[in-house]
């Protein structure tokens, strides 16, 4: 069997087939979760402790982490275009239906949720500034259009998203023990 094809055979090819997602869909699903983990862990702390030096530090992450959260998301979307032929089948039927909704509502969420984050930074004057680079410049006025949607919104379509995730993950574990199916093995490989 030659190098490609025994990569292929294990399960490490980097595109996406019609049996699983590639090595590249596998890490930006496996990267996006672990960083969703950490803002919703960060937002727990935040809550549950108040002004702390550890919620503070949770706080100090979250516009940086959500960035990459957002720039993450726009490689998968375009990554998955470019698989689109080739990745597995939803199947038919009203599962596959409320699979789509549910997998589309996440995707609107991880855009909309972020994007009202940085309306909000731009509105307030504040700017934003990950890492060194300004991505969006301090204006110095505050344009309250901007920002009371934001604050209104982007807190409660965060905790919906969390909400969505718990679903997915709950549906993926209901493949995985109630209907046997290998839907999970997509994404995962075979679980022993």
């Amino acid at each position: 069997m030659s190098e490609m094809g025994e990569m292929q055979g294990q399960g490490r090819q980097w595109r996406d087939d019609r049996h699983r997602y590639g090595l590249v869909t596998r890490m930006l699903h496996g990267a996006m979760a672990l960083l969703f983990a950490w803002q919703f862990l960060g937002m727990a702390v935040k809550l549950s402790q108040g002004r702390t030096p550890l919620a503070s530090f949770f706080v100090g992450t979250h516009a940086p982490v959500g960035t990459l959260l957002l720039i993450l998301l726009m490689i998968r979307v375009l990554w998955a275009g470019s698989n689109l032929r080739q990745r597995p089948p939803q199947g038919q039927g009203w599962q596959a239906m409320a699979a789509r909704i549910g997998h589309g509502l996440l995707y609107l969420l991880m855009l909309v949720v972020p994007l009202l984050a940085g309306l909000r930074a731009y509105g307030s004057g504040r700017g934003l500034n990950i890492w060194g680079w300004q991505v969006l410049p301090a204006t110095a006025e505050k344009v309250e259009w901007m920002v009371a949607p934001a604050n209104a919104l982007h807190g409660v379509l965060a905790w919906c998203l969390l909400g969505l995730i718990g679903g997915h993950i709950a549906m993926a574990v209901w493949h995985r023990v109630v209907l046997r199916d290998g839907v999970m093995a997509r994404m995962f490989g075979r679980l022993r």
